[in-house]
């Protein structure tokens, strides 16, 4: 494994993929190397000083005009497929790192020069883009993708059923690049004396949930007067955040928060008396493992990975659905369960054992003899 040179290839990602991104680097790092690093935007800004690896420029830009859309996707495919004939012939294969993203031209172009392409499958493009008048085109064009790929690596089997990829069963293998440092992830304020503040990390964006946790909130607050809702993270659905808080009167509720530094988010969930994640797709939450470790509950919608590591009543606690309603009455019930600290304490434990950076070192290790 140490003799290869790897290329890893993203999208232009923004703040909430640098985490992701580092685990993934950190975990291929320990088994090579030689890395060629193909990224765009925050992705570019934060790994380009990295003089351990190769860091390559794809510079994109976004519209909310159809056509213009239409050209800059394009656009994207055409620099990144320049960006594998400008490497090829130093690396020995690709490893695509993409949630809704499809890049099937690039895994054409790898394929034209011989190079194999592990496709790291981090999420879903029909929920994460259902309103979206591009996404017709795109799920075709997702089909050849997972076609073209010599393998797909996801976090967990539930992933292969909940996207509908059995399809493909003879080239999945299950592999997570999550990993938790423990020494900066962990309690630091006892449960009992947390304030009841209920938190929500993410991006601020339709597929998150975010708008039915904000509409749940006043028949909470009606309810339990005392509790109040943090929210760290921004996108474009900020404005209408800030404009509901207003309207409804909730200003002294609910804390609309930017992004912090991911050194700062120890000390928020510190914070918490629980973490909601409300979204209607994920893969397997960074923020969900780091407020466990910090000893902070989980109240999820259980998408993605995320069963894999909340069990019910044991490890942390799940929604049938994300509506308003059944935010509400989920949340109000987790905050009068009688075990709630023991249960907070056990989520802790099973990240503890499942999340340590040995764990996914011997993971991924496997995963790479067995398919190289």
């Amino acid at each position: 494994m140490s003799e290869n040179t790897i290329g890893i290839i993203t999208t232009p990602i923004s703040k909430s993929g640098i985490i992701p991104l580092t685990d993934l680097i950190k975990i291929i790092f320990s088994l090579s190397k030689n890395i060629f690093l193909i990224t765009g935007g925050e992705g570019y800004t934060f790994f380009r000083s990295y003089t351990k690896i190769t860091t390559l420029n794809i510079p994109h830009s976004t519209s909310t005009f159809f056509m213009q859309r239409i050209f800059n996707y394009l656009s994207l495919q055409l620099k990144i497929s320049l960006a594998i004939f400008k490497t090829s012939k130093h690396v020995d294969f690709y490893i695509f790192f993409i949630g809704s993203d499809v890049l099937l031209l690039p895994m054409v172009i790898a394929h034209l020069v011989r190079k194999k392409v592990y496709l790291l499958y981090a999420g879903s493009l029909v929920k994460s883009s259902s309103n979206d008048p591009l996404v017709s085109g795109l799920k075709i064009l997702q089909f050849f993708t997972w076609t073209f790929a010599d393998k797909i690596i996801v976090y967990s089997d539930s992933i292969i059923k909940e996207d509908s990829l059995e399809r493909w069963a003879g080239k999945i293998v299950i592999a997570r690049q999550h990993f938790i440092d423990f020494d900066r992830f962990r309690i630091t304020k006892g449960y009992p004396s947390r304030k009841c503040i209920i938190g929500y990390v993410g991006r601020f964006s339709e597929e998150k949930g975010i708008v039915h946790l904000l509409h749940a909130i006043p028949n909470i607050v009606s309810k339990k007067p005392d509790i109040r809702f943090l929210f760290i993270g921004d996108g474009p659905l900020k404005d209408t955040i800030w404009q509901y808080i207003q309207e409804n009167n909730l200003s002294d509720t609910i804390i609309l928060h930017g992004w912090v530094s991911h050194s700062i988010l120890p000390d928020c969930f510190n914070q918490m008396k629980l973490l909601i994640i409300p979204s209607d797709t994920e893969g397997l939450p960074n923020v969900m493992l780091e407020a466990m470790a910090c000893g902070t509950p989980v109240l999820a919608n259980p998408v993605g990975a995320i069963p894999d590591v909340i069990i019910e009543g044991k490890t942390g606690f799940i929604m049938e659905n994300n509506s308003p309603e059944i935010i509400a009455q989920n949340l109000l019930r987790v905050l009068n369960e009688p075990d709630l600290e023991k249960i907070a304490e056990n989520g802790r434990g099973f990240i503890q054992e499942n999340f340590s950076f040995e764990k996914t070192f011997e993971n991924w290790n496997r995963v790479f003899s067995e398919i190289e």
